[in-house]
């Protein structure tokens, strides 16, 4: 009789040495999960960020006129419009926007005149 509380106690204990093993286990199949999760994560967001300055470059890039030019050009097939398709405004010079002679009134175009300027169809 003896032996039956010593066998109990060594069964609860081989149990809870058990039960601590395969939680140890457990938690730490759930810790390299979560590194390789966060390995991917990380790659991710180098990935996102490189994305983001060679976007931020282009966006830059968009904006040389330069680069308007050549999109313009190439891309939409945009040429400068013919002599006759220009409109000169008077009293409007974009080399000088502080001239004196900016402030004064534009007489409207001929009836028979085009209403497009710089090229733009009516």
């Amino acid at each position: 009789m003896k032996q039956r509380p010593f066998l109990a106690l060594w069964t609860l204990a081989v149990l809870a040495t058990v039960a601590a093993f395969v939680l140890h286990l457990g938690l730490r199949g759930r810790t390299v999960d979560l590194g390789y999760k966060l390995g991917r994560a990380r790659a991710e967001q180098a990935r996102l960020r490189e994305m983001k300055r060679v976007l931020s470059l282009e966006a830059a890039s968009y904006e040389t006129p330069q680069r308007v030019e050549m999109v313009a050009r190439t891309l939409l097939g945009m040429t400068p419009p013919p002599p006759e398709r220009v409109i000169a405004l008077r009293g409007f010079s974009p080399s000088a926007p502080s001239d004196e002679k900016a402030d004064e009134p534009i007489e409207p175009a001929p009836a028979g005149a085009p209403a497009a300027v710089d090229g733009a169809t009516p």
